[in-house]
């Protein structure tokens, strides 16, 4: 379970993963318009407020709460280089008990995109859910079409699952997604040597 008290910060080869803030908006905003485009297709609908202050101010406001509940880990993807936001990455829906898992979800900005920053991300924030979260299970979903998601999720150790129809509205319209999941311990496709 996270602590009230802590802040989140995960660190990877490239990148320092965190909770956003309120200085992020201008970074975020500018990064959000630049990429529209590139993201639409394979986000759900921007409300009419997407972009503004406050909407954002709440986004800031829930990541808060849901770090301190332990019900989600939103964090965005800071390049250590030169301090530049990259995208963001939350493991969400973070269930403890009998089902220990989380659902990930992700996205990355056109001018950062198949660099490897995402794949860095999801290996970063698995290998915390699975050492300090606890979790068992961590699921994911993403178009069929979306090569670049699939290819990021596969190298990072997620396996295909199967297909939820209608799972998601997509840019305005429901969408089929492939599931995949990552394993604490998992030995689903290997083969055991005497």
């Amino acid at each position: 379970m996270l602590s009230r008290k802590r802040k989140v910060r995960i660190e990877t080869e490239r990148m320092t993963l965190r909770a956003p803030t309120h200085a992020d908006f201008r970074p975020w905003t500018a990064l959000r318009q630049e990429s529209r485009d590139f993201l639409t297709p394979w986000e759900p609908a921007w409300a009419s407020d997407h972009l503004s202050r406050k909407a954002f101010t709440n986004r800031v406001y829930w990541a808060q709460r849901a770090i301190s509940n332990g019900t989600a880990l939103p964090l965005f993807l800071i390049r250590r280089a030169d301090d530049v936001l990259l995208g963001a990455i939350t493991l969400d829906n973070i269930r403890q008990g009998p089902a220990q898992a989380g659902t990930l979800g992700y996205w990355v900005g056109r001018p950062h995109a198949r660099q490897g920053y995402m794949r860095e991300a999801i290996e970063a924030v698995v290998h915390y859910a699975f050492t300090t979260l606890d979790l068992s299970r961590i699921e994911a979903a993403c178009l069929p079409e979306n090569a670049a998601s699939r290819g990021a999720l596969e190298r990072s150790g997620f396996k295909y699952e199967g297909v939820a129809q209608s799972y998601l509205q997509i840019n305005g319209r429901w969408r089929n997604h492939v599931l995949y999941a990552n394993l604490r311990n998992d030995r689903r496709g290997r083969t055991l040597t005497g």
